[in-house]
């Protein structure tokens, strides 16, 4: 297929605001790609490339766009996806130029309309409505098997783009293969939010309430002595954290799957902020050193498969079960089923006394929805938190002289397959994060005003506020009252920022 039909469809499904017609157009789209054409166009309809992050930044895309565009439209999908693959291969001295060569060599065969959409692509900055959600139902579509099917192997699978390929080509019984394996890490499930406990408790029937940690998320998978600890992100962290790899494999199973936290606690029990957990994360170097300093602590609250058997749909209460009586009890997240209003908010309060966010409270019921975020996980917080995404940033004064300060924040739109801007804010800012923050903006920058950097959407940040209010200044007609950073979330993509409809729902409630 040309890069042409596909940019055209992009095109042709950002044009429209029925989520019918997208999944048609982009139905009819995968349906006449080659196997190995699916997964590009899978990534490429997704706003991304197939190689994941290339760190291709703004000058190198304006030295290389110094060519007229083609004439007629000639480029494959696949050769594009080559020269993506070069661009990630080239690495050290003289890579640079080598890269702007290759970047050139593609501009210069793509006609303007081609050479848009691959400098957005490249940007991060493609909206054309195509979200995974929509694709996954266009997948189904196209190959003509049930959407519940597709979207349970993308959970699994932790990537459209395979599932499509085995959809596509296989049918419904090509997809038994993506399945819960052994280290193999799937996307975690995820908690919506409640105002207080009383709310959460009026939703949810006898439900279980843990403690909600602010720590990092783990998944952590052992068969045999063989113990692996994967991130949120799903990536492989098990050489920074051998005290967790020490905890599972002594556990009585043979094979097991759990989904937890590691937390840094301090000496009284009370929890270190979480930029300080997540110092450990990521280190290969003197780990041991740095684990004595700083030790960290894993509590698990959910098992997802034990000895052969997966967990996913039995329910939240016999999952835990299994779980306490595998993991040592220090290692099992504090919990308590909650029969009264009042015995949930003692146990809430008691939470935040001893410094934690808050509570989670469960359904006992539910099966474990990997990837989802739904109702039947209910997070209560000390206050009012959303995850954002930084949109821009503008020039400070006075004393912030010279640093990127005032943010523009930004939630997820899934309809539109964009981010709508909520406010500023430039308080809760150290001159530490100031710094920082200073320095990754311009490294994303995609252009600029007199006062104002606009970035690339790829840095979260959870921000604290009071409340939510009707604004008309605003795309999303509504705007965060008293804005303030509390950390910015290096464990979170902007794919999992909240979404727009959760600020909304916080201004209804």
């Amino acid at each position: 297929m040309t890069l042409a039909e596909l940019v055209g469809t992009s095109n042709a499904v950002a044009g429209v605001r029925s989520r019918l017609q997208k999944v048609a157009r982009l139905a009819d789209l995968l349906a006449r790609l080659s196997p190995a054409e699916v997964p590009v166009a899978v990534a490429f309809l997704s706003g991304g490339a197939r190689q994941g992050r290339i760190g291709v930044g703004g000058a190198l895309i304006r030295a290389a766009r110094d060519v007229p565009p083609a004439a007629e439209p000639a480029l494959r999908l696949e050769e594009v996806d080559h020269a993506l693959d070069a661009l990630d291969e080239a690495r050290g001295a003289g890579s640079t130029r080598a890269r702007a060569e290759i970047l050139r060599a593609l501009f210069a065969r793509a006609t303007a309309e081609e050479q848009d959409f691959l400098v957005r692509l490249l940007f991060g900055e493609l909206r054309q409505g195509a979200l995974e959600g929509v694709l996954v139902d266009a997948v189904a579509k196209a190959a003509r098997i049930p959407t519940a099917t597709v979207r349970r192997a993308t959970m699994m699978a932790g990537d459209l783009g395979p599932v499509a390929a085995a959809a596509l080509a296989g049918g419904e019984a090509a997809l038994a293969p993506f399945g819960l394996q052994l280290m193999q890490p799937v996307q975690p499930m995820l908690a919506a939010t409640a105002d207080d406990v009383e709310e959460a408790l009026a939703e949810l029937d006898h439900p279980s309430i843990e403690l909600k940690l602010d720590g990092a998320r783990i998944q952590v998978h052992k068969a045999g002595d063989d113990v692996r600890v994967f991130s949120r992100q799903l990536n492989e962290v098990t050489a920074a954290l051998p005290e967790v790899v020490e905890v599972v494999r002594a556990m009585p199973a043979r094979d097991l799957v759990l989904d937890g936290e590691a937390i840094a606690l301090r000496p009284d029990g009370s929890p270190e902020p979480f930029q300080v957990t997540m110092r450990r994360f990521g280190r290969r170097l003197d780990v041991e050193r740095l684990r004595a300093e700083l030790p960290l602590s894993p509590f698990f609250f959910d098992a997802l498969h034990l000895d052969g058997a997966t967990l996913l749909d039995e329910p939240q209460q016999r999952r835990f079960a299994l779980l306490q009586s595998l993991a040592p009890g220090p290692a099992v997240v504090p919990h308590r089923l909650a029969s009264t209003v009042a015995e949930a908010t003692a146990f809430y309060d008691e939470a935040v006394r001893r410094g934690h966010e808050g509570v989670m409270v469960k359904d006992p019921r539910s099966p474990y929805a990997a990837g989802n975020r739904g109702g039947a996980w209910l997070k209560v917080k000390a206050a009012h938190t959303l995850d954002l995404v930084v949109l821009a940033a503008e020039w400070g004064s006075g004393r912030r002289q010279g640093w990127l300060s005032n943010l523009h924040l930004g939630a997820r739109d899934p309809e539109r397959n964009a981010f709508v801007m909520l406010g500023k804010t430039f308080k809760g800012l150290t001159d530490e994060m100031l710094a920082w923050q200073t320095r990754e903006f311009l490294a994303r920058e995609i252009g600029r005003d007199a006062y104002t950097v606009y970035v690339r959407p790829e840095l979260v940040v959870e921000v604290a506020f009071n409340d939510v209010q009707q604004s008309p200044r605003y795309p999303g007609g509504v705007a965060l009252r008293l804005a303030r950073v509390k950390r910015y979330r290096a464990d979170k993509t902007a794919a999992e920022a909240d979404p727009i409809g959760t600020v909304r729902d916080i201004l209804r409630r």
